[in-house]
């Protein structure tokens, strides 16, 4: 046998510890397995719960913040809608104020006009009762000046009348003096005639 040096003296006994401790691992492993099954799981069940303690935790401060800022929404929403019922409270009664001021315009305005209307129709009734009295002063007028015309106009017509009946009267004169003058000259040429015949019959 030849003599081995250090350096494979040292690779040999750890081969063999290995080889050994592997063994004795593997019996060791066979022998606790359950225990350290138990164990694992038992230390896996404590990181879960120091896990889940960790994310309740987390929750919890999360919850919290939003617990925290719904209540500061809420605050907001009601602040805005106290404001929102504020205005709208001042909305309306600024509508009832410019509602009644309205209203006591419309009625001052329509007082007025009622009394410019009564004023104009007492102006326009003075004017129409002057206007029937002017007509009926008028009318009276024409009625005296057409009853004088017609007076005239009969004292004219009867003149005219009389004048027709005297120049009528005239005429029947000259008639009358020209039938007399026809006779006469009749007369006188039938005595002319029998003076004629009876100076002829000698």
């Amino acid at each position: 046998m030849s003599i081995m040096n250090q350096s494979e003296l040292k690779s040999l006994v750890s081969s063999i510890l290995d080889e050994l401790l592997k063994e004795k691992f593997d019996e060791l492993i066979s022998k606790h397995e359950k225990q350290v099954k138990k164990i694992s799981i038992l230390k896996r069940l404590l990181r879960v719960e120091k896990e889940l303690k960790a994310l309740r935790k987390l929750e919890d401060k999360r919850f919290e913040a939003l617990i925290k800022e719904i209540n500061t929404i809420n605050a907001r929403i009601e602040a805005l809608r106290k404001e929102m019922n504020d205005r709208f409270e001042a909305m309306n009664e600024r509508f009832e104020i410019l509602y009644k001021e309205i209203n006591l315009r419309f009625e001052t305005q329509q007082k007025e006009m009622n009394a410019r209307f009564e004023t104009q129709q007492k102006e326009m009734n003075a004017r129409f009762e002057a206007m029937n009295e002017r007509f009926e002063i008028l009318y009276k007028e024409m009625n005296l000046r057409f009853e004088t015309q017609q007076k005239e106009m009969n004292a004219r017509f009867e003149a005219m009348n009389a004048r027709f009946e005297a120049m009528h009267e005239r005429f029947r004169a000259v008639e009358k003096k020209l039938q007399f003058l026809q006779w006469i000259i009749a007369t006188g040429l039938t005595f002319l005639s029998v003076l004629i015949a009876f100076v002829k019959f000698e």
